[in-house]
């Protein structure tokens, strides 16, 4: 018999229609943690919540990447790989790099590229064109590398699935090396090393590793196998920490599961972030005003949309361009450019989403599959994200262009969207197809979509209604109103950085009311809250507006009520300040 987790604070339906619970947790451990480093109970309970016990929670605190991070020889092919890159760059060999268009694929490329730079070596680039020739390798592509020079090419975030192309680039001659984490099938791919935490023959371990967490673990391993050549007698070994900025943004942007390695890697890259020693994420981030302490916040979305936008609407080198250039007057023009095309992608988006809204209305499928002609293959990902979040429940979206079209899935926790996608393209409803468990990617022809919207309903059905608590509110903790402080919200950065599988703690304020709301923008909904006390805290409802919750703030009767949320600094002009961000309400019964 399935045990139901009682309702946190009795609400068993909010505002929003959702029922509250807190996120498991042992709570003697959370008191042991507490009383052993001496922090608030909201705290504690946030680090149990996440499995964390008092043996780990000093070191889970403060996440060192010698701590966490794996040798890389764990990962199959890699010895391989690193020393026939090694080979490459001692003989003078050209080197290519083939990466994918998004944030991944961008922040692989420039750290493969700025590591081969450090060694006196410059590659041979190709981003592939969204729109032009799709995801991946691609036979002109691989020929066109072979003919510029290359006799290695390094396929990042991408590559696993790609037999036919890298058959003709094995044909003509080229050491292909996949650095990816997609989801494979059982066979592998014609080249000399596949490097994939993914594989169906790895432990899964690692499975969690963004693309360029792989990339950055190429390059430890090709500079131990340099080492042990002795090419650093008489240079200077690499600075790869130096990295880490750009491990940092891709890991964040890929939307991979932020625990072990990942926080790590994350974590660290923040710290090289703030040093702004990249010219071109400096250049970014001035453009984009940026001025604040770097977050996980920033790099998913300050900086990846905009890394993104070339890839979506522009150039798709434009991002690898950006973050692997040196040069501050590049760098300065190519931000503005990708800034600009950022502010395109939101008006396509916009129209997309629109569009897309109306396609789902009365959809009750588990998984909603939906098709639209025109809608540009950019943005539709970006779109499935947005209504994933609105339905909770896994969302593909597919842009047709006459008798074919592309697709682009984002799933919820639980559901492995990617592994269903894969057995859709092996079955052949897909042209192509693949992925991860979180987001995945595809082509279609137009009079296969009926077919795969039933097969992906039949084969995942299941899992999404398996995920029974997913209508629920996961809850850490409830905090007073005068206890929502700024130190409060800096012990809890100590536990991030935080994304799927860490999540952002939500706290409740309990007992609060509304003394103050007004509307910002034309989606967004402004409030204070008051306590018994008098304690106040300032607090907003992002697109609430025309929302069950935005109907609650803007039109209480000042009853008191329950607060569910994220307690956040807000910086302005070099001051930190609490914000809460609104989630849901529910009044005190």
């Amino acid at each position: 018999m399935t045990t139901v987790a009682p309702a946190f604070l009795g609400i068993e339906r909010s505002v929003s229609g959702r029922r509250w619970v807190a996120r498991q947790g042992d709570p003697r451990q959370a008191a042991a943690i507490a009383q052993r480093l001496g922090l608030p109970e909201a705290v504690a309970r946030i680090l149990a919540a996440r499995g964390v016990d008092t043996e780990l929670a000093e070191r889970y605190l403060e996440p060192r990447l010698r701590d966490w991070l794996p040798d890389p020889s764990r990962l199959r092919d890699m010895e391989t790989a690193a020393g026939r890159l090694a080979q490459a760059i001692l003989a003078g060999e050209g080197i290519g790099i083939l990466g994918d268009y998004d944030v991944d694929g961008a922040t692989s490329t420039a750290v493969l590229t700025r590591f081969l730079r450090s060694m006196g070596r410059e590659p041979l680039i190709h981003i592939p064109d969204r729109q032009r020739e799709g995801y991946g390798p691609n036979g002109p592509a691989m020929e066109s590398l072979r003919a510029r020079g290359a006799r290695v090419v390094i396929t990042v975030d991408c590559g696993t699935l790609a037999f036919a192309p890298l058959e003709i680039a094995r044909g003509l001659g080229l050491d292909v090396l996949v650095v990816d984490h997609h989801l494979a099938e059982p066979a592998l791919p014609a080249a000399l090393a596949v490097v994939n935490p993914n594989r169906l023959d790895e432990t899964g371990e690692f499975g969690m590793l963004a693309a360029v967490g792989c990339a950055f673990l190429l390059v430890v391993a090709t500079t131990r196998a340099l080492r042990q050549t002795g090419a650093f007698a008489d240079r200077p070994e690499p600075a790869l920490l130096d990295l880490l900025d750009l491990v940092a943004l891709g890991t964040v942007c890929d939307v991979v599961p932020m625990t072990g390695v990942n926080r790590a890697l994350v974590g660290q890259g923040l710290r090289v972030l703030g040093r702004r020693g990249n010219v071109g994420l400096s250049a970014l981030a001035d453009a984009a005003g940026m001025t604040a302490r770097p977050m996980a916040y920033h790099l998913g979305f300050i900086l990846g949309p905009r890394v993104n936008a070339g890839g979506r609407v522009g150039k798709s080198d434009l991002g690898a361009r950006l973050l692997s250039t040196d040069d501050p007057a590049e760098a300065a023009a190519i931000a503005e450019l990708l800034c600009n095309l950022n502010r395109e992608r939101q008006a396509i988006e916009a129209a997309v989403e629109e569009q897309a809204l109306g396609a789902v209305a009365g959809v009750d499928d588990a998984v909603v599959v939906i098709a639209g002609q025109a809608w540009h293959p950019g943005v539709i990902g970006i779109v499935a994200g947005r209504l994933k979040d609105k339905l909770r429940r896994p969302v593909i979206v597919i842009g047709l262009d006459g008798r074919s079209g592309k697709g682009s899935g984002r799933s919820i926790s639980g559901v492995d969207l990617g592994a269903a996608v894969v057995a859709a393209h092996q079955s052949g409803l897909l042209l192509a197809g693949g992925g991860h468990a979180m987001a995945a990617g595809l082509s279609i022809e137009a009079d296969r979509v009926g077919g795969f919207r039933a097969f992906m309903n039949n084969r995942l059905g299941p899992a999404v209604a398996g995920q029974a608590d997913r209508e629920a509110l996961g809850i850490d903790a409830a905090v007073a109103v005068r206890g929502a402080t700024l130190e409060l919200v800096e012990l809890m950065e100590r536990a991030g950085p935080y994304g799927p599988g860490n999540p952002k703690p939500r706290l409740v304020l309990s007992d609060a009311r509304v003394v103050w709301r007004d509307v910002v923008g034309e989606k967004h909904v402004r409030a204070e809250f008051i306590a018994a006390d008098g304690a106040r805290l300032k607090a907003i409802a992002f697109r609430a507006v025309n929302t069950p919750l935005g109907e609650a703030l803007l039109k209480g009767n000042g009853a008191p009520m329950h607060v569910a949320g994220e307690l956040s600094a807000d910086e302005w002009r070099g001051e930190r300040r609490v914000q809460f961000s609104i989630d849901d309400v529910a009044p005190v019964t």
